[in-house]
């Protein structure tokens, strides 16, 4: 009879090891959704309250590394849609890539005003010194560089640009005044209300910012990671995605 419960208590104990895995994943999010992806994650855990989804934020070439290395993560939310479709390629996806977003560059600054700014006027020195993200690693970076070439200052700015590990670290370098102006995501200069003045960059200066996610091979098997790739996809995440500036692929501006 002791043994009898000692093996019902071994599996409880079991099931609950495993219900306590399946009800925690961990996300790899690029860092132009870090206030985004707080707003998704806090609306999912409040409609499913046994729920806990930790969020790791970085560059997305970064966490790609980090993933195909065997980081821990269920998901990966990319700035850049080549970086998911790598992931398919080396056979560490666990499903196919679904386009999520499409960001937008904008010029921010904490000390001036930015509104009637153009990128070609970053060239005078009163805009000091200017933020982008590693363009080696960071979508957004990539894309500041194209915009900048394409509008002609790239070379004349070299000895004042400041590059940011990823771009949330170049929105704090602008926000702090370590530079005078950053090229950052539109989504973290909504994410700032009250702060600063931006102006968008002519989308025509780079290549589009095509956001996708995807489930790793760890979060394949995750009905949580599962259930939450598809909560991305409904209205009221998308309704979050929109009021940081992200819109839908193909979607009416």
């Amino acid at each position: 009879m002791r043994l009898q419960w000692l093996f019902a208590l071994g599996l409880w104990l079991a099931s609950v090891t495993l219900w306590a895995a399946e009800a925690n994943i961990t996300v790899a999010a690029a860092a132009d959704l870090h206030h985004a992806m707080d707003d998704v994650v806090g609306a999912y855990q409040h409609d499913h309250p046994g729920s806990h989804i930790d969020v790791v934020y970085g560059a997305s070439g970064n966490l790609l590394t980090q993933i195909e290395q065997g980081a821990p993560f269920e998901l990966f939310f990319s700035a850049d849609s080549d970086y998911p479709q790598q992931l398919v390629a080396h056979g560490k996806a666990g499903g196919t890539p679904v386009p999520y977003a499409e960001g937008h560059l904008v010029l921010w600054s904490a000390s001036i005003d930015m509104r009637q700014v153009q990128v070609t006027d970053l060239a005078q020195a009163r805009f000091g010194r200017i933020a982008i993200a590693n363009p080696q690693h960071a979508p957004y970076g990539k894309r500041a560089e194209q915009a900048l070439r394409a509008a002609g200052v790239w070379d004349s700015l070299q000895s004042r640009l400041v590059f940011g590990e990823n771009i949330a670290q170049t929105a704090q370098f602008a926000q702090s005044g370590n530079a005078q102006v950053g090229v950052i995501a539109e989504s973290l200069a909504l994410g700032m209300p009250n702060q600063g003045s931006y102006v968008l960059v002519p989308a025509s200066l780079y290549q589009p910012l095509l956001q996708s996610f995807v489930l790793t091979k760890r979060g394949a098997d995750s009905a949580l990671a599962r259930d939450f790739a598809q909560y991305v996809q409904s209205a009221p995440a998308r309704a979050i995605l929109e009021r940081y500036g992200f819109r839908l692929p193909g979607a009416a501006h």
